[in-house]
């Protein structure tokens, strides 16, 4: 709304050069759920902030595996070296 208002602009005329309804228009600036994004659109084209959407995204990250790609470190599988067993020396011992 403060960008229509900073325009100079009517709800009934940004309407009209987007070519949707004045409804829309309200139901736009109320934060309505119920309008269609082609009507966004429409009116962020005629207040030209179509330029700013990407700043309603993040920017994108790499993925885990291209993370580790880009380290450029092997991957090792999760398991451990088999235990030792200790050699025990066995006796024979005389019974009672």
């Amino acid at each position: 709304m403060r960008i229509r208002l900073d325009r100079n602009l009517t709800q009934a005329q940004l309407a009209t050069q987007a070519g949707i309804s004045k409804r829309t228009v309200e139901r736009l600036e109320a934060g309505a759920v119920a309008t269609q994004l082609s009507g966004f659109i429409r009116v962020c084209r005629v207040l030209e902030i179509v330029e700013r959407f990407d700043m309603l995204l993040p920017e994108p990250v790499p993925s885990p595996m291209a993370q580790l790609k880009l380290k450029g470190k092997s991957r090792r599988r999760a398991s451990r070296p088999p235990a030792k067993v200790p050699a025990t020396q066995w006796e024979w011992r005389d019974q009672p």
